[in-house]
């Protein structure tokens, strides 16, 4: 009973979304606020309903309803709570109602927290809003359903994918999807501003804050994924440029780019028609991210391979999507006209530039993506792009935006001195030219090292004109401690976000660069008692034995990990892990961490011939890699302390009498409760 409740709940999610998606855009056009004030209430049942029929499956899968098909393709008795749970999102149908959830709970929080917006603006960007709503529920209701039943019910059920079975995997997804689909409201407030044929420093500022939070859970989405991959696969890596990887890193790059436009659009009412296009294709990309996983295109770990009917129907879906918001940005566009002009080298300046280069990134990892696929669809034969190429085009573009990055903040708006920008950061840049030398140095002083040295000094050289950039808008060292206070607890909470997140931008680069270039593996058979040195560490293995888990069966290696001078480090056990529901073996890495390096260790197959006990093991030294976590929180941290900001919270200046002319006939009128001052506060 409680599935068909699920299913009655989702069509009647589609009734009120196309209410919503309908009528309030028709009140916005005759200046109907009675319809346009019916976005809220609707945007407010629309949720409610969609959290039914999610509420409904996931009841399915914690008591075990093997009647309902994708609750018996994806659980079975034994899997632990956690992972009936996370099983509700680990699979097509599921993981797509939890995306059309977040679409909802995006359209609840513009109602719940956008009463400042003026009601044609909120009205319109709603009834977007619910027309991709439309379309993903048209979507799971004809080509995935998550309630189809199975006559008769089966006694258990299949189990959940083994490498989903873990603790960074039940966060991972809803994590990456709040960003992905945070993306929606951004768009659908572009969308929504298009059609006003209006978009000034007001928009901007409301358009921020949920750019911005997209921007954050997509961060930590990405890194949780790449921490998962890294002690989960047992591969010893981080990221390997994957399809699907980079199906959420594309759109990150966009977004972040959208992000710094925004700013250059609310500060000095110029770039409007470049943020806009972002907006629309970092929602875009999304989409493309999801044909990718779900239309079975792509082979991977982390996607889901369907039939043809599922991609073609979300290809129709991005098709639409696509070509009608672009149509609508090519005829409105030319109709916007930037207020603010600006030197090349000036904040503006630096902020496009760091646009440009951050859209190429984007469009080069897209191209890398999707050449195989058009070369396999055109017949010129099997095409593979990997790592070498992605790092060969993705680094020379991310090495000036990283000096940029440093130089930015220290120019002014409108007309910058680059020179005296430059003198500024003196100390950075002695900084880098010393861990430039120092890294060089203890690496041997062979050529091979000169591109690593380099990248360390330039993570060197962002972070401390980061700490630079803080100093001076405290006057540290130039005033009194008392005003350097003052100064310091004045400062908006933005400025703290920005510090922390281009902080964290350089400690990731260092951790990027430092592992890329002295990580070490080695692979053997051992048997018990046998030692192999590494990295001025000694590995002695000590046997392997057999255990049971709550669902698998599993060898436990166990290992000593010793210093240089043989005292004992820690106790490693890594596992390899065999499951009872499908015939699929994992790997369960063993790592020490010194929170700068990290010493991994996995157990692979039993190896007879080389005597009893024997087993193949593998041992990595990961250099730095710490830091790429540290990197990733801090940047994710900058974003939240940034959306704190007491501006996000007050709303946006009130929008000028004088500028109502300009709007189009039947556009909202409504006004922000901010003062008009707040538009020019840093």
């Amino acid at each position: 009973m409680i599935p068909e409740i699920g299913h009655f709940a989702l069509t009647l999610a589609l009734c009120v979304a196309m209410v919503q998606a309908i009528f309030p855009m028709v009140g916005a056009q005759r200046g109907d606020l009675a319809l346009m004030n019916l976005s809220r209430p609707a945007s407010v049942a629309l949720f409610l309903t969609i959290a039914v029929a999610f509420a409904a499956l996931t009841h399915s899968f914690i008591v075990s309803d093997f009647s309902v098909s994708n609750v018996y393709l994806n659980s079975h008795t034994d899997k632990p709570l956690l992972y009936k749970i996370t099983g509700v999102w680990g699979n097509h149908e599921g993981s797509l109602l939890l995306w059309i959830l977040i679409l909802a709970v995006f359209g609840l929080a513009v109602t719940l927290f956008g009463r400042n917006l003026p009601p044609g603006l909120r009205s319109r960007a709603l009834s977007v809003q619910a027309m991709i709503v439309v379309g993903f529920l048209l979507f799971i209701l004809f080509t995935s359903n998550p309630f189809e039943r199975i006559d008769p019910a089966p006694l258990n059920g299949r189990g959940l994918n083994p490498l989903l079975q873990d603790p960074g995997l039940a966060f991972h997804p809803p994590m990456l999807y709040l960003g992905y689909v945070g993306f929606s409201m951004a768009f659908s407030f572009a969308i929504a501003a298009l059609i006003e044929g209006r978009v000034d420093a007001a928009w901007a500022r409301w358009v921020r804050p949920w750019t911005l939070l997209a921007w954050i859970f997509l961060t930590l989405g990405i890194a949780l994924g790449s921490w998962w991959a890294y002690y989960e696969l047992g591969w010893g890596g981080w990221w390997y440029w994957d399809p699907v990887e980079n199906a959420s890193f594309i759109p990150w790059l966009s977004g972040t780019a959208l992000l710094h436009s925004a700013i250059v659009v609310e500060k000095r009412d110029t770039l409007k028609s470049w943020t806009i296009l972002l907006a629309i294709v970092t929602f875009s990309l999304s989409l493309l991210g999801t044909f990718l996983v779900r239309s079975g295109v792509i082979t991977s770990v982390h996607a889901f391979a369907t039939d043809p009917t599922r991609g073609v129907f979300i290809l129709a879906l991005l098709a639409i999507t696509v070509v009608g918001s672009f149509s609508l940005y090519a005829w409105r566009a030319p109709q916007m006209k930037s207020g603010g002009v600006f030197a090349p080298v000036s904040r503006e300046g630096a902020l496009l530039l760091n646009n440009v280069l951050l859209s190429t990134a984007a469009a080069t990892v897209l191209l890398g993506t999707l050449y195989p696929l058009f070369a396999d669809a055109l017949e010129l034969g099997k095409v593979s792009v990997g790592p070498p190429f992605f790092n060969a085009v993705f680094v020379p573009l991310m090495i000036p935006m990283l000096i940029v990055m440093a130089l930015a903040p220290m120019l002014a708006w409108k007309r910058g001195d680059a020179l005296g920008a430059a003198k500024r950061l003196w100390l950075a840049l002695v900084a880098a030219a010393g861990v430039f030398a120092a890294t060089y140095i203890l690496a041997g002083g062979s050529f091979v090292h000169v591109g690593a040295a380099f990248g360390m000094g330039l993570g060197a050289w962002l972070l401390i004109g980061t700490l630079i950039e803080w100093a001076e808008r405290v006057h540290l060292f130039r005033a009194a401690p008392g005003v350097s206070l003052k100064r310091a607890t004045g400062l908006p909470r933005s400025a703290y976000g920005m510090t922390l997140a281009h902080a964290g931008t350089a400690i990731l680069v260092m951790g990027v660069v430092g592992n890329t270039a002295w990580k070490s593996e080695s692979i053997q058979v051992m048997k018990p008692g046998d030692t192999l040195d590494m990295a001025g560490h000694v590995y002695r293995f000590e046997g392997a034995e057999r255990v049971e888990g709550p669902n698998y069966d599993a060898i436990r290696g166990h290992l000593t990990l010793m210093d240089g001078e043989g005292r004992v480090v820690a106790r490693m056990d890594p596992e390899k892990r065999s499951y009872n529901t499908r015939t699929m073996d994992t790997t369960e890495a063993a790592i020490h961490t010194t929170f700068l390096h990290d010493h991994y260790a996995v157990i692979g197959d039993p190896s007879p011939e080389q005597g009893p006990g024997a087993f193949v093991t593998r041992f990595y030294y990961e250099p730095f890699v710490p830091l790429l976590w540290y990197g990733a929180l801090m940047m994710g941290l900058g974003g939240v302390v940034s959306l704190s900001d007491r501006r996000h919270r007050i709303g946006a200046p009130a929008r000028k009498p004088a500028l109502a002319s300009t709007m189009v006939a039947g556009g909202g009128t409504g006004t922000g409760s901010g003062p008009a001052t707040e538009g020019a506060a840093r």
